[in-house]
């Protein structure tokens, strides 16, 4: 089980320049070349502990919840010269709530013209004269908002997953392939790619430490996740947008939510998408919406490569995470130590003391430090669009849930190419036809067999 890390918010002041593929430091030691892997193209991190300096950058934000709120105050600590000037949100208590945290937290005042409500609230914040938009809505809009925003020519930051169906994905695809060709920046929430530990320890493995990989394994096991009672008053679509972490048609379900983390972790290593997936998963607990609480799946790639994902999210059984990638000549536990077969520690992560902040080994809050990356790319450069990466990662964590809810074996190419899109066509408050509160039931049930006769 991964282990948690005391030191991963403090600051370092030691600034580092890396290679453009990750960190190269000076001490790094490995047992060959490069492995075969890590082929995919990937932005340039500098893991400079803030952005320069510059002409203020105006943000909105769109989704004020609890991950809104923080990536908000994520942004400003980013770096000097960072403004937030627009917050949209579909609920005016959620608007009102995130203003006021932000005031408390950061002495930010946002005026009452630059605060929308409702459905359209977007789009009045991209057309509010900011800079870049900070997206953390319910995944569902992303495509949506995502598109508006790069037309508009705004640089984004988008939480993760980018969409929770294949429409979506290609979607989404598209107007990645567009901010390219505008030189507009984008960065992606899964964090775990911009910390430092995480980074220097893949580093490692591409210099050929555990030798070729050989397979992986990303497993999050935790409590369950928050849900809402409906209130009387509320239509199916106010409460679906309020309990938006239990319904798939929003979240993606918690395999594509949540476990888009780990599953990531497994492309960057394999630096290539699964060709196909099969596996499984159920509800034993969950009383609210239509998702699973425990997935199992099996993912195969191209170079014969498995790689096992699995999550579950019930009250009163442990907890714990694994990201392992075994080679030939060991394996890795990607937050930050490498093991030879006979369970030898070959290298761990020198994490510094937490007074010690002049040490080049500290770990800045990664959180943090993908806005210091998407501010140096808008700024001075190099540009920055983690896009494409995030788009086949939540394709792979896609691919994974139509597997357990099918009970079939579903290939990269269906995941391309279906045209399989959730939610409703129309989004105002009233009734939701279609999706009722239960979840997917996978096969048929069996015929009784007369053994006996």
């Amino acid at each position: 089980m991964k282990k948690n890390n005391n030191q991963s918010r403090s600051q370092f002041l030691s600034k580092m320049t890396f290679g453009a593929a990750g960190m190269l430091s000076s001490n790094r030691t490995g047992s060959g070349s490069r492995s075969a892997a890590f082929q995919q193209s990937e932005p340039y991190v500098t893991m400079d502990d803030q952005a320069p300096d510059g002409e203020p950058l105006k943000a909105g934000l769109v989704g004020c919840g609890g991950r809104g709120s923080g990536a908000a105050v994520n942004f400003l600590d980013a770096g000097p010269n960072l403004e937030i000037t627009a917050l949209g949100d579909v609920f005016r208590d959620q608007l009102d709530k995130c203003r006021a945290n932000l005031n408390k937290a950061r002495g930010v005042e946002v005026a009452d013209e630059h605060c929308y409500v409702g459905f359209d609230a977007y789009q009045k914040v991209i057309d509010s004269g900011v800079d870049l938009v900070i997206f953390a809505t319910p995944p569902h809009f992303r495509p949506m908002h995502v598109k508006a925003a790069i037309e508009a020519d705004k640089h984004v930051f988008q939480e993760k997953p980018v969409a929770v169906d294949p429409v979506g994905a290609r979607m989404m695809m598209e107007t990645t392939q567009k901010a390219k060709e505008k030189q507009l920046c984008m960065v992606t929430g899964t964090a775990l790619r911009y910390g430092k530990d995480y980074i220097e320890t893949r580093e490692r493995v591409k210099d050929g430490m555990i030798g070729e990989i050989i397979s992986g394994q990303a497993l999050r096991n935790g409590g369950a996740l928050w849900w809402i009672e409906r209130k009387p008053e509320w239509s199916d679509m106010e409460y679906m947008l309020r309990n938006w972490g239990n319904f798939a048609w929003l979240s993606g379900d918690h395999i594509v939510e949540m476990h888009i983390h780990h599953l990531d972790q497994m492309n960057w290593y394999l630096g290539e998408n699964p060709r196909l997936a099969y596996g499984y998963g159920g509800r034993q607990q969950r009383i609210s919406g239509d998702q699973y609480d425990y997935f199992s799946i099996q993912y195969e790639y191209e170079n014969g490569v498995k790689v096992h994902g699995s999550i579950r999210q019930i009250n009163g059984t442990d907890s714990g995470r694994v990201e392992m990638i075994k080679g030939t000549e060991g394996y890795v536990d990607c937050g930050g130590a490498i093991y030879s077969h006979d369970g030898e520690t070959l290298w761990e992560y020198p994490y510094p003391d937490e007074e010690d902040t002049d040490s080049p080994w500290a770990v800045n809050d990664p959180f943090v430090q993908e806005h210091v990356e998407l501010i140096k790319g808008i700024r001075t450069g190099p540009y920055i669009n983690d896009s494409e990466l995030q788009v086949n990662s939540t394709r792979m964590a896609i691919m994974g849930r139509m597997a357990a809810y099918t009970g079939r074996e579903i290939t990269w190419d269906e995941i391309l190419n279906s045209d399989l899109r959730l939610g409703p066509d129309t989004y105002e408050f009233g009734p939701v036809s279609g999706i009722p509160e239960e979840p997917p039931v996978v096969g048929t049930a069996p015929s009784p067999t007369n053994r006996y006769s």
